[in-house]
């Protein structure tokens, strides 16, 4: 087999260009890349590969998945969803620690990375969560293993609601590496579902879900995050903002240049809003909620700003029986990993983005944000994880072409007008035109804290 693969024929989309040529991997690495030229085309020991005019983005990063293992794997698994997200030209993810045991202490940490070295991908590294009680485990890991440590200021499982103020002082004062949050303000979410509760029971209608889990509460939560950030210097990321009101609190600079709070937008806040529960109902039920139209809009307007750093998919799967329960024992979240580039690219159809921007808020910028070691770019010495798609190529979102563990999309019946055609994780082709080669596995990821 060659050892040496030549990609001819790409529209690259890379550092804010998009120019044709070729790029040339060596084992896990580009060697090469190439403008206009066909150099290395039949060349001894390089097997060369026509794109007849593909675009190519350097691999997704998506730095917010739930992959369930260990714990829930009826719901899905590191294998499982790893393959969904090479089928949607994601290479590398970061997954957090809301699993059965919690992964709240550098013992579980790495029973996880052993268990994503044997099974997982697409490559990999995993938050470390953090507790009321548990500073002396976030203080010893090693920082070059791990994205960031994961803080729950909303309602979580088990003890991972980090609710005390000398702890989360300690937290944000202590803590060198990226501070993670989920904003969701727990007083307010309890005082309005209490509400709810006395009027309809467990049988809460699910346009509720934005009323219960309001606006005011995930701004009051995210407000509290972002002062104390500054207070004690810390570097804090904000995950799955969802409303107009929170972008207020960013500043517009460009991440990788010292800036020390960073935001992140997932999918289905750019895609859904409240209108959307009458169809999918609970199918769409996530923390924090989908909410009003307008706020989708705004977040739609500044993920062409430096407000918002980070597009990702908050990939959470469960059961479709799960979901079918009563509002009040119905688990928030949905798959996404599969389909988060292609619904970009649709974006991109509409005019509401670029591409230049998605390489930019889904590849590079993550890399920036968590000091990843040689990934997120299309580059000469780079590990070759690369997204290969189809711009002009329609497919509908049926159960028969889903990866998902779970067996279900909350964007069933939905025709995409972009198709992943090919990905590479180091260097390998791992997913061609719906065939996944399970061979390979991905590699835990570095960073350089």
């Amino acid at each position: 087999m060659a050892s040496k693969v030549y990609l001819k024929n790409c529209v690259i989309v890379n550092e804010g260009r998009i120019f044709k040529g070729g790029i040339l991997i060596d084992g896990e690495y580009i060697s090469d890349i190439i403008e206009y030229t066909n150099d290395y085309t039949g060349l001894s020991g390089v097997k060369t590969l026509d794109l007849d005019g593909l675009h190519v983005f350097p691999g997704i990063i998506d730095s917010h998945v739930h992959f369930r293992e260990p714990g829930m794997t009826h719901k899905g698994d590191i294998a499982s969803e790893s393959k969904a997200a090479i089928a949607g030209g994601v290479t590398s993810v970061m997954e957090m620690p809301n699993t059965n045991p919690q992964t709240t202490s550098i013992k579980r940490l790495e029973e996880k990375i052993n268990i994503a070295e044997k099974n997982s991908l697409v490559n990999y590294a995993f938050y470390l969560g953090a507790t009321n009680n548990n500073l002396g485990e976030l203080l010893a890991v090693d920082p070059s293993y791990v994205p960031g440590i994961k803080v729950f200021l909303g309602a979580s499982t088990g003890d991972m609601l980090v609710d005390d103020k000398e702890s989360l002082s300690k937290i944000f004062s202590k803590v060198k590496t990226v501070i993670a949050v989920h904003c969701e303000d727990e007083k307010i979410i309890q005082k309005n579902l209490s509400k709810a509760k006395s009027k309809y029971a467990d049988n809460i209608p699910v346009d509720l879900h934005p009323v219960i889990r309001s606006s005011e509460a995930c701004y009051k939560s995210s407000l509290n995050a972002l002062s104390l950030a500054l207070k004690h210097n810390a570097r804090l990321h904000l995950l799955h903002i969802s409303t107009e009101k929170e972008i207020e609190l960013f500043y517009n600079a460009p991440c990788g240049t010292g800036k020390q709070i960073t935001a992140e937008v997932c999918i289905h806040h750019l895609w859904f809003t409240e209108s959307d529960y009458a169809a999918k109902q609970s199918l769409i039920k996530w923390n924090p909620a989908i909410k009003k139209y307008n706020d989708r809009q705004v977040l739609r307007e500044n993920i062409n700003t430096d407000k918002i750093d980070v597009i990702s998919t908050d990939h959470a799967p469960h059961t479709y029986k799960e979901k079918q329960n009563p509002y009040t024992s119905c688990p928030s979240g949905a798959p996404m990993v599969q389909h988060s580039l292609t619904a970009m690219l649709d974006m991109y159809h509409q005019n509401l983005i670029s591409l230049e921007t998605i390489a930019a808020k889904m590849c590079h910028n993550p890399a920036k944000c968590f000091d990843i070691v040689k990934r997120g770019f299309i580059r000469k010495g780079y590990y070759a994880d690369l997204a290969i798609v189809d711009l002009n190529s329609k497919w509908k979102v049926e159960k028969n072409n889903l990866f998902y563990k779970c067996g279900w999309s909350p964007l069933e019946g939905h025709m995409f007008n972009s198709q992943l055609i090919h990905t590479f994780v180091n260097g390998k082709h791992v997913y061609n035109k719906n065939v996944i080669n399970e061979s390979n596995k991905g590699k835990l990821l570095s960073f350089s804290k």
